[in-house]
C-alpha cells in the first residue's frame, strides 16, 4: 500500500520564503486560510438567517392589509419589545400601545411585527384581527369552524395582534371570552400586541375618583391583573394623524 504524503505546511512556507529572499523579493506572511463559507453561501448563519426572513416578511404580508404595507416600529420601545421577540419570544412579554384614535398605535403596532420578521426568526406564525372581529368570530354561527376552534386558535399562535380591545361594548360573554384568550397565552408565555383607545389605568381626580374609563373596567381587574404582569405599555400621544393627513 502506497504510504500517505505528509506535507509540512510550515518547511514549505519557510523554503518558499527563503527563495523569495534569495531573488530579493518580499517574504508571504504566515496566516489563516478562510476556506468557511461566505455570507451568501448555505452553511454561514447570516445567509441561513436571511433565509428564514424572507420567508418571514412572505408570512407579514400576507397577513398585513394594504393600508400597513409600508408600517414600520419607529418608537424606540416598540423597537426594543420586536427585537425581544425575535431572540426569544417566551421571555419577552406582551406589548400595549394605548392613545386615542390616529395616534399611529395600529401603524407601530404592524411595523413591530415587520421588524420580528426582519430579524429572521426561527419560526414566524402570526394572526392579526381586531377585537369587533374576534367577538363576531366567536359568537354562534360566527364561523364554519365553531366558536372553541376559532378561540384555540387565536390562543395558541405564536404571535398575534389584537387591536382595538375595549371598544366592544362590555359583557359577561366579551369579559369571558378575553379572559380566556389573554390567560392561556399569558400561561403559555406567547407574546400578543395590544391595542387600545383606553389607557391602561384611568387618571384620578383630587378625590381620587377616575376621570374617565380605562381598561380595568372595560375588561376587568382578572384580565388586566395578568397583562400588567409582563406587558410594555407604550403610550401613543398626538392628534389624529387621519385628520391631519385630510
Amino acid at each position: 500500500m502506497t504510504e500517505p504524503i505528509v506535507i509540512d505546511n510550515a518547511a514549505a512556507m519557510a523554503r518558499l520564503n527563503a527563495g523569495l529572499a534569495a531573488r530579493g523579493l518580499a517574504e508571504i506572511p504566515a496566516g489563516p486560510v478562510e476556506d468557511g463559507p461566505t455570507p451568501d453561501e448555505p452553511g454561514h448563519p447570516e445567509y441561513h438567517r436571511r433565509q428564514r426572513a424572507e420567508w418571514a416578511l412572505d408570512r407579514w404580508t400576507a397577513a398585513t392589509p394594504p393600508r400597513y404595507k409600508e408600517a414600520d416600529a419607529m418608537h424606540p420601545t416598540v423597537q426594543a419589545w420586536a427585537a425581544r421577540v425575535a431572540a426569544n419570544p417566551t421571555t419577552a412579554g406582551n406589548l400595549l400601545l394605548t392613545g386615542t384614535t390616529g395616534t399611529g398605535k395600529t401603524h407601530q403596532a404592524y411595523g413591530a411585527l415587520r421588524r420580528i420578521a426582519e430579524a429572521g426568526p426561527s419560526t414566524y406564525e402570526i394572526r392579526a384581527t381586531t377585537a369587533a372581529d374576534m367577538y363576531g368570530l366567536l359568537r354562534p354561527k360566527g364561523s364554519e369552524r365553531g366558536a372553541e376552534e376559532e378561540l384555540r386558535r387565536l390562543a395558541r399562535v405564536p404571535l398575534l395582534l389584537l387591536d382595538d380591545l375595549g371598544s366592544a361594548k362590555a359583557t359577561e360573554w366579551t369579559e369571558e371570552v378575553t379572559y380566556r384568550l389573554v390567560n392561556e397565552r399569558y400561561n403559555a408565555c406567547r407574546p400578543t400586541i395590544y391595542t387600545s383607545n383606553l389607557p391602561a389605568r384611568a387618571v384620578l381626580d383630587e378625590q381620587g375618583r377616575p376621570l374617565g374609563p380605562d381598561l380595568t373596567s372595560a375588561l376587568g381587574e382578572r384580565i388586566v391583573s395578568r397583562l400588567s404582569e409582563d406587558t410594555t405599555v407604550v403610550a401613543m400621544t398626538g392628534t389624529d394623524r387621519r385628520r391631519r393627513t385630510a
